[in-house]
This record gives C-alpha cells, structure tokens and sequence, in this order.
C-alpha cells in the first residue's frame, strides 16, 4: 500500500518544482514510461494549443513541460487540493484532486485557471514516481449542479 500522504508528498514536489523551473527535480519524479495529457474541458478555447498534450516517456514529457513552463508567467502558483486516493493495485496508486493556479497580476493575487487532475505513482527503485498525470482545465461556465 502506497499511504496518501507519500501521494501528497509527490504532487507537492512536483507542482511546487514545476511553477520554480526545477526541471532536474521534475524528471527524478517521473517513471520512465510516463505519460501526461492535458486539456481544457471544452477544446474551445483560444489557448488550447498552448495547453494542449499528449506525450509518453520522460524525455517527451519534460521537453513539454519546459517548454510550456518557460513560456508562461511567473511567479504561477499551482496549489494541489483535496488529493486523496481512489485505488491501490501491486506497488501503485491512482489519485484525484483539483488545482487552483494563480498569477500575480497588478501587485494582487489573481486567479489563472482550476482543474480536475488525476493519475497513479508508484513504488521505484528510489521512491515514488508520477507514471500518469491527467490535467483537465476547468473552461465551462458554472451553472446550478442540476442543469449541468
């Protein structure tokens, strides 16, 4: 069993490297065959490009996530919430959670985007590492639950 506090010692790690540029850190947390896709909800948006991915194996992955992260703001802040874990199987975990990024804008905070992200670690060698991260970015317009 992998305890959801190591999860959340992971998804800690690695939001909090990726907003730094720690990139060195970011590929030690990654399996070799990892895979990461990232998307809005609704696939309308003006940024889709941008934010859009579907890659598979650290290298492809990291080159992504450099790129992507050089060419957005800083300092961006990624705060994982409510992690906690939906299944274990052999040495892994899946999880979900959301993720509030923030910007500073104007001397203030100011909210970027929200998202659902989900994925699996598992058990390595020399710790845990991320083998998928889903990010599904939040673009739809709230309504009431019950019209959605």
């Amino acid at each position: 069993m992998i305890a959801t506090a190591d999860v959340l010692d992971v998804l800690g790690r690695w939001w909090f490297n990726y907003d730094e540029g720690n990139f060195d850190v970011l590929a030690d947390l990654l399996a070799d065959d990892v895979h990461f896709s990232c998307r809005t909800d609704t696939g309308t948006t003006d940024y889709e490009e941008f934010v859009r991915a579907d890659v598979r194996g650290r290298d492809a992955v990291m080159a992504w996530q450099t790129d992507h992260r050089i060419n957005s703001p800083y300092p961006l802040r990624h705060n994982g919430t409510n992690v906690h874990v939906v299944g274990q199987r052999g040495g892994e975990a899946t999880f979900s959670s959301y993720i509030l990024v923030t910007q500073i804008v104007g001397g203030a905070v100011s909210p970027l985007s929200t998202a659902i992200v989900t994925g699996t670690v598992r058990r390595a060698d020399d710790g845990l590492v991320i083998s998928e991260l889903e990010v599904v970015l939040d673009t739809h317009d709230s309504v009431l639950f019950a019209d959605r």
